[in-house]
């Protein structure tokens, strides 16, 4: 049979073109695909598919806003005064005063060394740091300065536990030897007031942490019994069932404390009480003023604003 030239014309290009698809598509077959797409993803399987490396942000507290961290290293005891500045002792006893927005203003750094049991800014134009190790009382202006030093060996026969100032510049100790509440008056150089405590306590074992004059009363708190409250001529009024505290502060009206993983404000006049649940973990202390709240925790302080914060 004769195959007519036009048909034979045709046969041979579409053998040739043949040919060409098969070299054309040799070099594909020994490429593989280099990634493949995780289960669920919706990208091209001939395109690299990127693993999101995104840090999930931390849920925040109901009530708290983080506003920034300071970096401290080994945070001590704290204070606030009256005016929002915050006084930080360091790991080294020193003492680091922080402006409202969390910038450094003054440090001050003692001669000798020395353990900082409590430090006291309340009175806004004198800071009280009260050493327990070596029993002293020294006394610091705004800037951190010092002003007075007072060895209380010198005037008491006792163990000092813990010391405040009061608005008026007198102190109030805790002489633990004695189990008194005493006045101290720095002018005259002698205890003005002294309270006896030993029928209060009775045969109980107090663990006394803290002490404060606020509002006409003092405040001692124990650890064991609760914060005995005085008036501000030393004569014993009430105690408020807050067991296992070592620190209590003032806002307003109320008495805040942390207990169970929760921020309280108990009202000292209608005796109510609400609470926040903190915003970390580790928290060593916590301040309050009417704009922030200060989170403190072994390597670093927290700043938050408050919800319902009293003004």
């Amino acid at each position: 049979m004769m195959v007519k030239p036009w048909l034979s014309s045709i046969s041979n290009k579409l053998t040739s073109c043949l040919l060409l698809g098969s070299s054309l598509l040799l070099p594909l077959a020994g490429v593989g695909q280099t990634t493949v797409p995780a289960a669920g993803s919706v990208a091209p399987p001939s395109r690299p598919v990127l693993v999101p490396t995104t840090a999930a942000a931390a849920p925040a507290a109901e009530g708290w806003t983080l506003v920034r961290t300071i970096k401290l290293a080994t945070t001590g005891v704290a204070s606030l005064d009256r005016r929002g500045t915050l006084y930080v002792v360091d790991r080294q006893n020193n003492i680091v005063q922080f402006g409202v927005e969390g910038q450094v203003l003054n440090t001050y750094s003692p001669a000798l060394p020395g353990h900082i049991a409590q430090l006291e800014a309340w009175n806004t134009t004198k800071i009280l740091a009260f050493y327990d190790d070596r029993q002293q009382l020294l006394l610091l202006d705004r800037f951190l300065s010092p002003l007075t030093q007072v060895r209380t060996a010198d005037f008491l026969d006792g163990t000092i536990r813990t010391a405040t100032i009061a608005p008026d510049e007198r102190l109030w100790l805790f002489d633990e030897s004695n189990i008194a509440l005493v006045q101290f008056d720095l002018a005259q150089q002698r205890p003005t007031i002294t309270t006896p405590m030993d029928l209060l306590v009775g045969r109980s074992k107090p663990d006394f942490r803290f002490l404060r004059q606020y509002q006409n009363n003092v405040y001692l708190v124990d650890r064991v019994g609760g914060i005995l409250v005085f008036d501000n001529l030393g004569n014993y009024r009430k105690k408020l069932p807050f067991t296992g505290l070592s620190y209590v502060g003032f806002l307003g009206d109320e008495l805040y404390y942390v207990a169970e993983n929760a921020l309280h404000f108990f009202h000292l006049y209608n005796f109510t009480d609400r609470s926040l649940p903190l915003p970390a973990a580790d928290v060593q202390q916590v301040l309050v003023s009417e704009q922030y709240a200060y989170v403190l925790q072994p390597k670093e302080i927290q700043v938050y604003t408050l919800a319902g914060t009293p003004k």
